[in-house]
């Protein structure tokens, strides 16, 4: 079987700001980048027995070590790289235990260095690491200051941090983060480090060193003479044993979103807990936690591929880092968690209900106290006199400012922006949601803090869901649609999540009375959509079709709203509808949303049936042009992420939280043995 060359390669995946990336087939290719595409410069190198070589970035007047291998795990990339003398693995890390929301929230990402003698000798080798002071700022025309700090323990430290320090001070989607301080990490103190500007590679070329003074000419120009932070780690004597050696990088934010006007640290940080202790702790925990990673990846490959073979494993291998790292993890005021979304390449919103709906998956499957979180900050504004609507509201503002959402809310005063609210999308994904982190927990109590909204929201389904006015949806890219099936269906299943709940908290009576609701809404349907070998994508347009993925909330929720036949109907379709890379979303364009097609995939009777809707998608990953972290938005005909910057010169949709839901199959597996 192939190994997957994935678009781009998860390096650090922390949080929507600390997250680069390698965006070539070779780690030396180009510069590593944040997944904006601006660089985020690390730099590699190892000396053999006095002679350089280049395993990462891009060094001038130094010759790469062959690169032999990369293979993308859920928590870990491992590079793989040999000369003729040793083999060389460069790992990285970051442990995004949902099991352990301390872990799971640390700024911490750790790069190991493994080297083995090839050839029966011993041999000298050092590893050249450095990482540019473009971390910590969010355009090159920046200045920046840096230090030094002692963690004690032997724990020893550079940092580099923006000269003007205005904490939270932008908000918007193309950015990277201004403020805090980036750090790099010596565990074991006993390693040469130095802070100087990017043409310190030159010494290590030369003579295997680097200076050992700092510069102390600050504030420097990060695009003038790139201040850098630098260390060579002295091997001892290499030979048929793995010698291994590491590095932690971490980053402080200080403060990690605002809401509602009050300034959130992130959750790791809600008890007071300082700096230096949670990296002292990281350090301590390494072995624990890389043993840890190790046994977390290789139980999720072997589910996935009992549920869907290799290709699916590589999926959720390569999305898994992705769609956590898309998220902040805070603390409010109480210290209970709050889990923020941004749309990246999108607008850069946060805790968008329609961009968290595709998501949980991901989260229900391992931890629905993350959905949980998702929901919270929307719940809290909707019940403010600032949300003035019977429906939900779609996001609640620009990461990471969360003061209210980024669209007006008066109609009367600004009809335009009115106009992209999601009514029926919001509410439906609102109460469906609700039901399935309630049939995660297995208690309705979620639910019952937020009754009088969730009711709100199942009346305005009722009176409005049936047959969609012309609204948006969350496919807004393709416009306004009017009696859009779809998200008829997501209506319907709206109401049917409602009457679970009822039944929860022994309302029986309402929850027959919703169910009764649901099921007639959905016999409707039908009639009105039925195409004769497939369902419409609109009730007033024959001739059209369009992915249900909505659907697959009947099968996970086991309710039996709609007739079997629907699923069954309609996967026969898809299958027919299929391009070289997929299925498209609808039948008006040739593009797709990879979330989606695994929604749609996941209602396939069989396990043969949902692999074929895999290799398009595994194929569109390993063979397009546009090397950007997994895109959930591409054409399935060229194989081009859509609006794609390295053939338009347009963002697109890139490292979206939405790829949480490639994992929908593995809840319907899990749901269905637990009954």
């Amino acid at each position: 079987m192939k190994n997957l060359r994935p678009p781009a390669v998860p390096l650090v995946t922390v949080d929507p700001f600390f997250n680069v990336w390698s965006m070539t087939d070779n780690l030396y290719g180009e510069k590593t980048k944040h997944w904006t595409s601006k660089d985020n410069s690390m730099t590699g190198m190892i000396m053999i027995d006095g002679k350089p070589y280049v395993f990462m970035g891009q060094v001038e007047g130094c010759c790469a070590i062959e690169q032999t291998g990369v293979q993308v795990s859920p928590m870990s990339s491992i590079y793989h790289f040999e000369s003729e003398a040793i083999t060389l693995e460069v790992r990285f890390t970051t442990p995004l235990f949902m099991d352990d929301l301390d872990v799971l929230s640390r700024p911490v990402s750790y790069v190991t260095f493994n080297v083995v003698s090839k050839d029966e000798k011993v041999h000298d080798v050092k590893i050249y690491f450095d990482a540019s002071a473009e971390w910590c700022v969010d355009t090159p025309d920046r200045k920046v200051n840096w230090g030094r700090s002692d963690f004690g323990k032997g724990i020893q430290a550079m940092y580099m941090g923006n000269e003007k320090q205005v904490v939270l001070s932008d908000a918007g989607d193309n950015r990277r983060i201004d403020w805090g301080y980036f750090y790099v990490v010596v565990p074991n103190g006993d390693v040469q480090t130095v802070i100087q500007p990017s043409s310190i590679q030159k010494n290590f070329i030369e003579n295997g060193t680097v200076p050992t003074e700092d510069d102390t000419q600050m504030p420097k120009v990060v695009e003038e003479e790139t201040p850098t932070m630098a260390c060579v780690l002295d091997l001892p004597k290499v030979a048929d044993k793995v010698v291994s050696a590491y590095l932690v990088l971490a980053y402080d934010d200080i403060y990690s979103v605002e809401y509602f006007e009050k300034p959130l640290v992130a959750y790791w940080r809600r008890d007071g807990v300082g700096f230096a202790d949670m990296v002292i702790k990281a350090v301590s925990e390494y072995c624990d936690i890389m043993k840890k990673c190790d046994t977390f990846d290789s139980t999720l490959i072997e589910d996935a591929m009992c549920v869907g073979g290799k290709n699916y494993a590589d999926l959720l291998s390569l999305g898994y880092r992705q769609a956590i790292a898309a998220h902040k993890l805070v603390a409010d005021e109480e210290g209970n968690p709050l889990f923020f979304s941004k749309e990246n390449f999108s607008n850069g919103c946060m805790g968008t209900v329609d961009v968290s709906y595709p998501s949980i998956p991901l989260f229900l499957l391992y931890n629905a106290d993350l959905v949980k979180g998702m929901m919270i900050p929307i719940f809290k504004y909707a019940d403010m006199d600032a949300w003035p609507y019977e429906f939900a509201p779609h996001d609640v503002g620009r990461y990471p400012k969360a003061n209210g959402q980024v669209y007006s809310t008066n109609k009367e005063t600004d009809e335009l922006e009115y106009e992209r609210q999601m009514p029926v999308e919001e509410c439906g994904n609102m109460l469906i949601m609700a039901a399935a982190v309630c049939k995660a927990d297995n208690s309705v109590e979620f639910a019952e803090r937020y009754w009088h909204l969730l009711t709100k929201w199942v009346i305005y389904l009722i009176n409005h869901g049936m047959d969609p006015g012309n609204q948006l949806c969350t496919d807004d890219f393709a416009g306004h649609l009017a009696h859009n099936t779809n998200l008829s269906i997501k209506a319907i299943l709206g109401i049917a999540g409602y009457s679970i709940l009822c039944s929860m908290r022994g309302m029986h009576k309402q929850a027959e009375e919703y169910l009764k609701t649901s099921k007639e809404m959905a016999k409707q349907w039908e009639e009105m959509s039925r195409d004769g070998d497939h369902y419409k994508l609109t009730f007033d347009q024959s001739g059209t079709w369009s992915q249900k993925y909505n659907l697959v909330w009947d099968e996970l929720f086991d309710l039996n709203i709609f007739p079997h036949e629907i699923a069954d109907r309609e996967i026969s379709y898809y299958l027919r509808m299929q391009n070289q890379y997929g299925l498209p979303l609808d039948s008006r364009e040739d593009y797709t949303k990879s979330d989606w097609i695994m929604w749609t995939a996941a209602m396939a009777k069989s396990k043969e049936e949902f692999i074929q809707f895999i290799q398009p998608m595994w194929d569109f990953l390993n063979e397009t042009e546009c090397r950007a972290p997994f895109t959930d938005w591409y054409n399935t005909v060229t194989g081009r992420q859509t609006r794609c910057m390295c053939h338009e010169g347009r963002r697109g949709f890139r490292n979206r939280s939405v790829i949480g839901g490639i994992f929908i199959k593995m809840l319907k597996e899990k749901w269905k043995r637990r009954g």
